[in-house]
């Protein structure tokens, strides 16, 4: 149970904008790749449009909103691009929110099954894990390269769910379940998969994030873990 009295028999944590402050390393690593093609955008369009999305859409919606034509080959091509830049960017240093990596230990040890369901792409996540010594703690990863459809479609959560139940060999509920979201999407998401949501004020004032289960302005709050 967290120490809010909220119970949970397992967690799944959106990665980034919840467990690390990627959001603005994406936004540089998207200037580079898209600002050579005339199709860059400001940091207040990042946050208000294109946070939430997996690559493969946030490159779709730079070349709608410009009207400009974007097939599959380029598409690819721009991924790969952006995923180098972004491994270059990460060089400097990555920052997890407070009191985030002791939540993680401490669910962990109350034996609370745990796993990340993000749209980013699985390249850019393994690196951040293993400099943040977390790596070991997931039962399982659900990225962007395992699913069709970038949240708000439910699928990325249902996976991350199955794969939970499946690997974890533990027994628990969706309604028991906790996804940890920082975004309007990412909530629909989680919520259309059947899990109850805690937001995180980290990426979105509280006012954006009013569908979720219950909200917080930092995991600090929920780190002292009592028994159920």
């Amino acid at each position: 149970m967290f120490s809010n009295g909220v119970k949970a028999e397992a967690v799944i944590f959106d990665f980034d904008g919840v467990i690390v402050d990627t959001e603005p390393l994406h936004y540089k690593s998207f200037q580079r790749v898209l600002a050579p093609l005339g199709l860059d955008f400001t940091w207040q369009e990042y946050v208000d449009t294109y946070i939430g999305f997996d690559d493969r859409d946030a490159f779709r919606e730079a070349f709608r909103s410009n009207n400009k034509p974007l097939d599959q080959e380029e598409l690819h091509s721009l991924i790969i691009k952006k995923a180098a830049v972004f491994q270059e960017v990460i060089r400097d240093g990555v920052t997890a929110y407070p009191g985030v990596i002791e939540l993680i230990q401490r669910l962990r040890a109350a034996n609370i099954p745990l796993a990340i369901c993000s749209g980013a792409l699985r390249s850019d996540i393994d690196p951040i894990l293993e400099l943040l010594c977390l790596t070991d703690y997931f039962y399982t990863v659900v990225s962007a390269d395992d699913v069709a459809t970038s949240k708000p479609d439910p699928e990325c959560y249902q996976l991350a769910f199955d794969n939970l139940l499946s690997f974890s060999k533990c027994s628990f509920s969706k309604e028991l379940t906790i996804a940890i979201e920082d975004t309007p999407t990412g909530i629909k998401a989680a919520k259309q998969a059947g899990l109850n949501v805690c937001a995180v004020s980290n990426s979105y004032s509280a006012i954006f994030l009013t569908d979720a289960s219950f909200t917080i302005n930092s995991l600090e709050c929920l780190i002292d873990i009592k028994s159920a």
